[in-house]
């Protein structure tokens, strides 16, 4: 399998930075999903990475070997590109084989291998057919199909999804999880769906305005980024964002929910700073517990297995979660009590965005000036 790294890939279009000092290693057989909004350069590297554009700085190795200057045909990467890019007056047979004919690939392996393929994505009722008799998934299993197919052990698919309806979108997010174990290959997986990509990765890399914000395993950069942009950017339903006051000596952060008590990392001395909590941390307060905070509900969002609260306090908008059955007893305008777990909110240094802490609220009594 094998392992990729970026080092220092920078880009330019007309003097303008599109990249900037891209350092990276990608794990071999993992599945490695670039995220970030439009616009945040993650395309722009997957073509630099296959070989459609070349970096102004900086190279791209391979298991050790420098393939920055090697032609796309000389580089062993399948693409899935964001359009189906299918031939209209082709078979879906022979789209998907198209890239093996160019090989000279043998025609019986052709045919086992696109049957194989198609089998994979259920679409091999459909190899007769021409793309103007299939629907939107049905084309795009049909260009996953064409672009797993090249003998490689790295594919990119960028953005292979988009513009699919949800429940198609769902079913086709496992179906290349699955294919990804199968057929045992490195997957890089592009999305500006925060969503999607806390589905999709194993490994979750960040990018924004051209830099990379966060990369490491899934779990960590939801739980424990180290950047406030990556909060902000990753999960759904938004991160709560609110600024805040730090105070020493007591390491005592004041906003607009009250005093939380931090934890700060060595050498963190800021000010002014940004506090996050996801909104799975922000629960109803026990009928039994003196809550941090009562608010007032503005909007409840069913999301099915759970629904997206968000509740007014003062000048505050906060938005949790709460499970589907506990809707019955939450309604537009209804006072909200609402506790925050201990250690949930991070703190961050407000200029520079870097973490320098987590925090608990201060509950009656516990203050520790």
């Amino acid at each position: 399998m094998s392992h990729i790294r970026f080092e220092g890939i920078g880009k330019s279009y007309r003097g303008r930075p599109a990249l900037e000092m891209i350092n990276l290693d990608v794990e071999p057989s993992s599945l490695t999903v670039f995220c970030g909004p439009p616009g945040s350069g993650k395309s722009v590297l997957m073509r630099i990475l296959i070989g459609l554009e070349a970096p102004s700085a900086g190279r791209i190795l391979s298991n050790g070997q420098d393939i920055t200057r090697l032609t796309a045909a000389e580089r062993s990467i399948g693409y899935v590109p964001q359009s189906f890019a299918l031939f209209p007056h082709m078979s879906v047979f022979d789209n998907i084989a198209y890239p093996m004919m160019l090989q000279g690939v043998p025609r019986a392996e052709i045919t086992s291998r696109v049957d194989q393929a198609a089998e994979m994505l259920r679409i091999r009722p459909l190899l007769s057919k021409r793309p103007s008799q299939l629907s939107g998934g049905e084309k795009q299993r049909a260009a996953i199909a064409r672009g797993i197919l090249k003998n490689a052990d790295i594919f990119i698919l960028d953005d292979p999804l988009v513009g699919l309806d949800f429940k198609l979108r769902e079913s086709l997010m496992e179906d290349l999880k699955d294919m990804r174990t199968e057929i045992d290959a490195t997957f890089l997986y592009v999305t500006a769906d925060p969503l999607e990509a806390l589905t999709m990765a194993e490994h979750l890399v960040v990018m924004d305005q051209g830099h990379l914000i966060e990369a490491g395993p899934v779990d960590t950069v939801y739980y424990d980024p180290t950047r406030l942009r990556a909060a902000e950017l990753v999960g759904f339903p938004r991160c709560n964002i609110l600024p805040g006051r730090l105070d020493m000596p007591g390491a005592i952060c004041t906003t607009a929910l009250g005093a939380l008590q931090v934890s700060l990392q060595d050498g963190a001395a800021a000010t002014e700073t940004m506090v996050a909590i996801r909104p799975e941390d922000i629960a109803p307060a026990a009928s039994d517990s003196a809550p941090l905070g009562v608010g007032e509900v503005t909007l409840v969002e069913n999301l099915g297995s759970e629904a997206v609260v968000y509740v007014r306090f003062g000048e505050t908008t906060l938005v949790t979660t709460i499970s589907a059955g506990a809707t019955a007893h939450v309604d537009l305008g209804d006072p909200f009590p609402f506790m925050i777990r201990p250690g949930a909110p991070i703190v961050f240094e407000r200029e520079s965005g870097w973490r320098i802490g987590r925090a608990s609220p201060v509950l009656a009594g516990t203050r520790n000036d």
